[in-house]
């Protein structure tokens, strides 16, 4: 952006600082029925498959967790515009057309059907697309993520010290494009007013951890005993705190302060800490323990910060409904259709392996495209969710295999 049109932009933004400081805000107008063209990169994301070229639709995972899943997406498309447009590659279809692909699948899936019956059903009735992945293989890069559990406190003491923040009263989320087609597909500019009464971008996370009454902008949710367990926290999005006074608290993902996601994870491997072949979040909180004085510096990286909200149910991903464990992949939001159904080819642990895992099994099964992730970005990368355990916790921290990513939409003669 050059500086003549940022400034521009900042002085005409001083004339909502009276929406600013009574708690409104401009954000991101709603998503419209509407057909956009498509970016380059969306254009190319995924390729429309002849029938010679579908993969065998072998499933993994029990037919009780895709029907729910299936139902979480449903739950979406019931509260979007019918005619909302969502891009396969070049090719485009309205949300009522994809409803209702997910809904006759499955009304199939729900009859128990063989595998033969189930690939025969695809070949006669969808159309198949398969993401074009990184460019170096074409492959996709599969990671996982979980549910952590964390021990907390309602009330904070010499125990439990950090806290996890709510939304802060000063975190503005601002609108660009107003001021110019170009930041159409901008994300919202996260900014707060200085004493200057100058719109700047919000704490970085070395920021917010150095004020010592931040919590009179960001009222903490709970207090928990780890900072490496509330850094993780963010990484996964949500958590299960088990609280000192008995119980349990959920929270979920909010906000952040939009500052980009930077993965301490490279940040080591670049410092010839852990070899990128040794590398997994269980790796890097051994790193951490080993090295205390080290963990401010390493955190600090990541300039990223996330906020929370309470949750009686979940976890959710970014669409609203839930995640379904080896069901829901978070992927690029900006590039693959939301909430559609898909499949995955790829690698899972054994749990046998749970200390050190030398051996992987082959998996595939169907997906619901359902969340996203700051670090999942591109047409190679797609996140998936184990939710919560110890196995879960494991499989999520070592997953880093490549495989195949393919999304399924009903014909149009099948309608």
């Amino acid at each position: 952006m050059k500086k003549p049109i940022l400034k521009k932009i900042i002085i005409l933004l001083l004339f909502f600082l009276p929406l600013f400081f009574t708690g409104c805000g401009i954000f991101l107008k709603p998503e419209k029925p509407q057909k956009p063209e498509p970016s380059a990169i969306k254009s190319k994301a995924l390729k429309k498959l002849p029938l010679a070229q579908y993969p065998d639709f072998i499933d993994q995972s029990d037919n009780q967790s895709l029907v729910n899943a299936i139902k979480q997406s449903l739950i979406y498309y019931n509260r979007i515009p019918e005619k909302m447009i969502f891009y396969f590659g070049k090719d485009f279809f309205c949300a009522k057309h994809i409803k209702k692909s997910i809904e006759i699948f499955l009304s199939f899936i729900e009859k128990n059907p063989t595998q033969k019956q189930l690939n025969q059903f695809i070949r006669n009735n969808y159309l198949v697309y398969k993401a074009r992945g990184r460019k170096k293989d074409f492959k996709v890069f599969f990671t996982g993520y979980y549910e952590p559990f964390l021990l907390g406190s309602l009330i904070k003491n010499s125990e439990y010290i950090y806290p996890i923040y709510s939304k802060p009263w000063d975190l503005v989320s601002v609108d660009l494009s107003p001021f110019s087609s170009n930041y159409k597909k901008e994300p919202p500019f996260m900014a707060r007013v200085d004493n200057k009464k100058r719109l700047i971008p919000y704490y970085s996370r070395k920021e917010i951890n150095s004020i010592k009454n931040f919590y009179k902008k960001a009222k903490p949710i709970v207090w928990v005993n780890n900072r490496i367990d509330r850094f993780f926290l963010e990484i996964q999005g949500s958590g299960i705190v088990k609280l000192k006074q008995g119980g349990f608290l959920r929270v979920h993902y909010h906000t952040s302060n939009g500052h980009p996601y930077k993965s301490i994870g490279r940040y080591l491997i670049n410092k010839n800490q852990i070899t990128k072949k040794k590398m997994s979040m269980q790796a890097i909180r051994k790193w951490l323990k080993n090295n205390p004085l080290k963990i401010d510096e390493v955190l600090n990286y990541n300039p990223s910060f996330v906020f929370f909200k309470r949750e009686k149910h979940g976890p959710f991903g970014c669409l609203g409904v839930k995640v379904t464990p080896k069901r829901s992949i978070a992927t690029d939001k900006s590039i693959f259709p939301k909430g559609t159904l898909g499949f995955i080819k790829t690698f899972m642990p054994l749990k046998s392996e749970m200390e050190a895992p030398e051996k992987w099994k082959k998996y595939s099964g169907f997906v619901l495209n359902q969340d996203t992730g700051g670090a999942i970005k591109g047409t190679g990368r797609a996140d998936l969710f184990y939710g919560n355990g110890k196995y879960a916790e494991f499989a999520a921290g070592h997953m880093k295999h490549t495989g195949d990513l393919y999304f399924l939409v009903l014909k149009k003669a099948q309608l």
